[in-house]
């Protein structure tokens, strides 16, 4: 399959790539920068330059392709309005790739966010916040999904709070700047809610098995652990960085605080024993020891 990807140079999206060529596929990445195209052309891939909010190069990949994955968001996320910029400009990507796709057997797999359910790990079944600060992400997510019947082969793969390799990424990553550029490993609360994780690379199969062989409208969980505590996170991070541990105000972590403050672990069994996807690598807290002061 000759797959369009979005995001490619990220965390997940690097990751994917190289899953996606280790398996036979071929790729034709977006590329927003010489660094970028450069990263892309040594993993393998062929590259079309052009950034997520250019919806006519969106277009030309995804005719030039068999089926595309999409990871590319803002890279400014750190007020409210820029979050929220973010988000429509995802959006939009979103309704061009659906429109050039739609009415045949190509797939786009697309990222989502676990959902968090009052009082137990929410399920591939349960559906994805539409209020707070990523509502409108849910929204659009939950309208491509619903394209099916119209004839579009549109599936999400959820990700936990942390997406990590080498000690970054994700919530944990977001954690860790802030604990750099604060002088304090801080969490919200009592840290005692939890977030669900997975490593890149376990993430990155999961990506391959949903665009091979997933139902058009269905979601699934790329999540390997059920869920840390966000203090033992901050422990860790503390520890790697000697940097005294505390609860900090929810305003420490910008827009994203009432999400970092929310319990919201997460289950994959559903993913496991209908697409076999079995996560291999290093959990979160054992990933955290590769911080470096």
């Amino acid at each position: 399959m000759h797959v369009f990807v979005t995001g490619g140079t990220g965390t997940i999206g690097s990751a994917v790539v190289a899953e996606l060529l280790a398996h036979g596929h071929t790729v034709l990445a977006l590329a927003r920068s010489d660094a970028s195209e450069r990263t892309l052309r040594d993993a393998g891939a062929d590259v079309l330059r052009g950034e997520i909010a250019d919806l006519g190069v969106l277009r030309s990949g995804a005719t030039q392709s068999d089926g595309v994955v999409n990871l590319a968001f803002g890279r400014d996320y750190g007020t409210p309005e820029a979050l929220a910029r973010s988000i429509r400009e995802e959006g939009a990507a979103l309704t061009t790739l659906a429109d050039e796709l739609m009415g045949g057997d190509r797939p786009l797999v697309t990222v989502s966010g676990t959902p968090w359910i009052p009082g137990r790990a929410a399920t591939e079944a349960d559906p994805v916040a539409t209020d707070g600060p990523v509502g409108e992400r849910g929204r659009k997510v939950t309208e491509l999904l619903g394209l099916a019947e119209r004839g579009l082969r549109a599936m999400a793969v959820r990700m936990p709070r942390t997406v990590h390799n080498e000690g970054q990424g994700g919530f944990a990553g977001m954690l860790t700047e802030t604990a750099r550029r604060t002088g304090v490993a801080g969490y919200p609360g009592d840290g005692t809610q939890r977030w669900p994780a997975v490593h890149a690379a376990d993430a990155a199969a999961l990506f391959r098995l949903v665009l091979e062989s997933a139902p058009a409208g269905t979601a699934w969980h790329a999540v390997a652990d059920e869920g840390d505590a966000v203090r033992d996170i901050a422990a860790v991070v503390g520890r790697r960085l000697g940097l005294p541990v505390a609860s900090v105000p929810e305003e420490t972590f910008g827009p994203f605080g009432p999400i970092f403050a929310a319990d919201q672990p997460a289950s994959s069994a559903h993913t496991r024993e209908v697409l076999g996807w079995r996560p291999k690598h290093p959990s979160l807290l054992e990933d955290l020891e590769n911080i470096r002061p």
